[in-house]
Formats: C-alpha cells, sequence, structure tokens
C-alpha cells in the first residue's frame, strides 16, 4: 500500500513515496525535487513522479505553501493553483488530501527523533510521547515564513494550519522601529515574512543600507549569509535583525498557541542559519516576554535539521488519515 506524499513551495516541489503500514512510512530513497517552475501545475509534476519511479499511488496527500479551501489551494509565492480532484484524476485516485505546508510539519514533530532537532538555548526537548497532552508551535522562514501547530490529545495528533506568517509585523526595540519605516515605505502594510523569510533577509540588508546611508550591493540571501560570517558589518546587521525578529515572533507564538512544551523552527533557511541562530540574539527575543520571562526560559526552541521535514509530515499524516483497509 503506497501513498504518494509532496510538499510544494514557493520554490520547489519534493515528491516521496509512503508505506503506510511501516512504523516509519516515508521510504527516504524515494525522495525527489524538482523546481517548480519547471512544470505548469502540481498535477503535472506528481506524474513525472511516478513515471520516473515508475510508481502507482493508491492515495496522496499534497502539503501545499498556502492557504487550503474547499479542497484547492493558492500557492502563495508561485502562481500553481492546486485542485485535488485534478491531482486525483492525474494519478488516477480520487483519495487526494490538500493540506497546508505547516500542518505537515506540525505532524513531523510526531515523528521526529531527538537527533533531527538541535535546540537553540538551554532548554531540550525529551522527544515526542503521543500519551501525553502537548501543545506545540511550528515557525519556518523558506520563501516564505510558514506558522503552525500541533495539538497532541488522547493518543492522537492536531495539526493547526494557520496563515500566521502574514500576521503584522511588532517592533521591540529602537532598531526594529527604524527597519519597519524603511519596509513601510516600500510595502505599506509589514507583515513577519517580510522580514523572516529568504526575501525577508534580503529586504532587511536594504533597510540597514537605506539607514546608514550606503549604497546597497544586489545579494542573494545566501550571499548575505556568508558576507556576515566573512565579517561584513552591514550584512552582520540584517543577519542579527532577522534572527532577533525571528526570535521574538517564535516567542509571540508560544504565547498565543500556549505551546508551552516547545516550539519547533522549521524551513529551508533555518539549517543555514543555525549558528547564527545560537549566537546572534534569537534566544534572548525569544524570551523577551516582559512579565512571562521566566516562564519562556523554559521552552524548548528546536532547530528541525532533518532533510525532508515536510515529506515525513506529510507521510504522518496519510498515516493518520488514510485506513489501510479501506485503500486496499
Amino acid at each position: 500500500m503506497r501513498v504518494l506524499v509532496s510538499d510544494i513551495g514557493g520554490t520547489n516541489a519534493r515528491f516521496a513515496m509512503a508505506e503506510l503500514q511501516r512504523s516509519a512510512p516515508l521510504l527516504h530513497d524515494s525522495v525527489r525535487e524538482y523546481p517548480a517552475a519547471d512544470f505548469a501545475g502540481a498535477a503535472d509534476a506528481a506524474r513525472h513522479f511516478l513515471d520516473e519511479l515508475g510508481e502507482r499511488a493508491e492515495a496522496a496527500v499534497f502539503a501545499v505553501a498556502g492557504r487550503v479551501r474547499f479542497e484547492e489551494a493558492q500557492i502563495t509565492n508561485h502562481p500553481w493553483q492546486i485542485r485535488a480532484p485534478e491531482i486525483g484524476a492525474a494519478l488516477g485516485t480520487p483519495r487526494v488530501a490538500l493540506i497546508n505546508d505547516f500542518a505537515a510539519q506540525a505532524m513531523a514533530i510526531s515523528r521526529l527523533r531527538t537527533d533531527d532537532v538541535v535546540a537553540i538555548g538551554a532548554a531540550g526537548w525529551p522527544g515526542f510521547d503521543t500519551r501525553a497532552t502537548q501543545t506545540y508551535a511550528v515557525i519556518g522562514p523558506g520563501t516564505g515564513l510558514g506558522v503552525g501547530g500541533l495539538l497532541v490529545r488522547n493518543g492522537r495528533c492536531f495539526p493547526l494550519e494557520t496563515e500566521g506568517g502574514h500576521a503584522g509585523f511588532a517592533p521591540s526595540q529602537p532598531r526594529d522601529l527604524r527597519t519597519l519605516e524603511c519596509l513601510m515605505r516600500r510595502f505599506g502594510r509589514v507583515s513577519c515574512e517580510r522580514l523572516v523569510s529568504g526575501p525577508g533577509l534580503v529586504n532587511l540588508y536594504l533597510s540597514v543600507c537605506e539607514v546608514e546611508g550606503v549604497a546597497a550591493d544586489a545579494l542573494s540571501p545566501a550571499q548575505i549569509n556568508t558576507r556576515a560570517a566573512a565579517g561584513d558589518a552591514h550584512c552582520q546587521q540584517a543577519v542579527d535583525l532577522f534572527c532577533t525578529a525571528f526570535g521574538s515572533m517564535a516567542g509571540d507564538l508560544v504565547l498565543t498557541l500556549g505551546a508551552w512544551d516547545g516550539v519547533f523552527l522549521a524551513g529551508g533557511v533555518v539549517p543555514k542559519l543555525l549558528d547564527a541562530l545560537r549566537t546572534r540574539g534569537f534566544r534572548e527575543a525569544f524570551e523577551a516576554k516582559g512579565r512571562f520571562s521566566p516562564a519562556m526560559a523554559d521552552v524548548p526552541s528546536l532547530a528541525v535539521v532533518h532533510a525532508c521535514s515536510g515529506l515525513l509530515g506529510a507521510a504522518a499524516y496519510a498515516a493518520e488519515t488514510y485506513e489501510p483497509a479501506a485503500i486496499a
């Protein structure tokens, strides 16, 4: 019994197969990644994946970077519009589930091992325990900023689908106000993902240069990170702003959801900025919540370093959604 699982973002589309009978359903040797721009739509990319592997899917779970409504989703940072019936027709199965990509990241928490995460700060994670009542948050920068949560109740996992990355940015110190003013001149309303995302890091670098009155170079997020590590002062300021804004947003999410069991930092940017997150103010901003600072000090913040946590979560969702007997 094999299920197609997919994690579709604004830049890349990842696919894999899962076997629901296995205790670890995701088949890691089947993982493939394609540039989304190479295909007209998600159905074409999925069909290409199955043909490339010579596979057939009896069901599918698509985790997509956008709001899901009525079996449809529009990718927020890409022109693809995804419809479950079209996917089903392309794959030859009526069993197609569309979920938000950070619902999948939330479900991945139930399958992560302790060595799949790196603690940012002193508070560690004892590992997942389905027998306990738990509430987790998950937030992660990539092409945009994904936000979700996971409720564990009576032995079952319930992912929360949100678009929290589009909540408004809240400055917490004077330099944040200067950054906000720069971004407001460019965008009007400034959402969290205008700062904490791959493009957000570029926005922060441009804002630093504007405040300093210097000409900005045309740099990618990776180039900004590389220059920051080499000592470039403006790039270092941009990375500092990114890490503190990320920490503040992650802390706000814990307070909003009551996620006292931990917040997971997911997305493609996190592993690349791991050293910076450990040293450039993330945890300080995370804990700086006034009267709740002592409580925040006990909440783990955990960087996900699993290579394909979105697919892992989609496979976990498939295992909880599809009854093997009904698919066979």
